[in-house]
């Protein structure tokens, strides 16, 4: 093999090495203050201590609703370790419509509404429904999931920072 083509060939494999390494630092969750459908308020900094799955979801998103038996069960398995699901519906979703959809599904997590579109712009400008993030018991994003998550990886994942020290 010609000598510039096994150099070519290393520099590949260290850009390809470093840009995995790197692209999974995590990022910290943005400072938010949220509303809940019942009318609580709290803030990102009070999360802090827990993992918490950030689900963008409407009530038009057919997939979203289909995933919710799935995010229930997920919530229900690790809910007594430390772990929270925060259900947030997008701004243009009107809150009577997430509260008739909440009264017939009551679901065990909270629903915040994003009355201003404020937390998803604040999520890096989410648009697509469902949109998921991972965050750690330190408050930061270790993972994004666009679309309905492969349930069995993201368990994995929700086990394994369960299992980290805060």
């Amino acid at each position: 093999m010609k000598p510039w083509i096994l150099a070519a060939t290393a520099a590949l494999v260290l850009v390809i090495t470093a840009s995995v390494l790197f692209a999974h630092k995590p990022a910290p969750a943005p400072e938010l203050s949220f509303s809940t459908l019942q009318g609580q308020q709290f803030r990102t900094a009070d999360l802090r201590g827990q993992v918490v799955l950030v689900n963008f979801w409407a009530t038009s998103c057919g997939v979203c609703i289909a995933e919710m038996p799935a995010l229930k069960a997920t919530h229900e398995k690790f809910q007594a370790r430390g772990f929270r699901t925060l259900a947030v519906s997008m701004d243009y979703d009107p809150p009577a419509r997430v509260g008739a959809f909440f009264g017939l599904n009551p679901l065990p997590f909270t629903f915040v509404l994003d009355r201003d579109g404020r937390i998803a712009r604040g999520f890096g400008d989410v648009r697509l429904t469902p949109t998921s993030f991972v965050l750690n018991r330190r408050g930061e994003i270790v993972h994004k999931i666009l679309g309905q998550p492969d349930f069995d990886a993201l368990h994995r994942l929700i086990d394994t920072l369960l299992a980290e020290p805060s």
